[in-house]
C-alpha cells in the first residue's frame, strides 16, 4: 500500500518496504503506550466478522511538527488503492471520531491535506469537520514551491459531533 504511487499521490515519497515495516511498528509501539494511534482496518465478511484482509489504516496521531495548530490531535487514514469508493474511510474514521470524543473525552480534532488531494477533503466534509480557509497552511516538511505543500486545515470539536450525532 504504502508503494503504490495512487495511494501515496499526495505524500512525498512513497515508503520501500523497510520504511513501511518501521512505520507499523512505530504504530504499534504507540497503541501500546496510549490509548489511540492508528488502528489497522480489516474487512468484515457477511456474517460481521473480520475476514482478516488488511486494507489500510485510520486513526489519531500528534503531529511531531510545529505549525499555529499544534499541538493537537489528527485523524488520519490511508487505503489500498482496490478497497476506495466503498465508505469504509468515512466508516471507520466515524468510529474513531465517536471513540475520541466519548472514551477519550477529547475537545477537538483536526485533520489536513494537500489541498489537491480532493477524496481526503471530501471524507472530511462527509465526518462534518469543518474548514476555514485563513487556517490552510504550507506543511513544513515539504519543500517550498512543492504543489503537495499548501494544505487544508479541517476542525471539529465535541459540541459539533455531538450535535450532528443527535441530529
Amino acid at each position: 500500500m504504502n508503494a503504490d504511487s495512487s495511494v501515496m499521490q499526495f505524500f512525498p515519497s512513497m515508503l520501500s518496504t523497510a520504511q513501511s515495516d518501521l512505520f507499523a511498528e512505530t504504530q504499534q509501539i504507540g497503541l501500546e503506550q496510549k490509548k489511540y494511534g492508528l488502528w489497522a482496518v480489516q474487512l468484515k465478511d457477511t456474517n460481521g466478522s473480520q475476514d482478516g484482509t488488511f486494507i489500510g489504516f485510520v486513526g489519531l496521531s500528534e503531529p511531531s511538527w510545529k505549525a499555529p495548530f499544534t499541538p493537537c490531535i489528527e485523524i488520519g487514514w490511508r487505503l489500498g488503492r482496490k478497497h476506495w469508493g466503498f465508505g469504509y474511510v468515512t466508516e471507520a474514521a466515524t468510529e474513531v471520531l465517536s471513540y475520541s470524543f466519548g472514551l477519550l473525552g477529547l475537545a477537538e480534532i483536526v485533520s489536513f491535506t494537500s489541498v489537491l488531494n480532493t477524496r481526503s477533503l471530501a471524507v472530511m466534509e462527509r465526518l462534518g469537520m469543518s474548514r476555514k480557509f485563513s487556517e490552510d497552511f504550507d506543511h513544513p516538511r515539504i519543500e517550498p514551491g512543492d504543489a503537495l505543500g499548501p494544505h487544508a486545515l479541517y476542525r471539529i470539536s465535541s459540541e459539533e459531533w455531538a450535535a450532528q450525532s443527535l441530529s
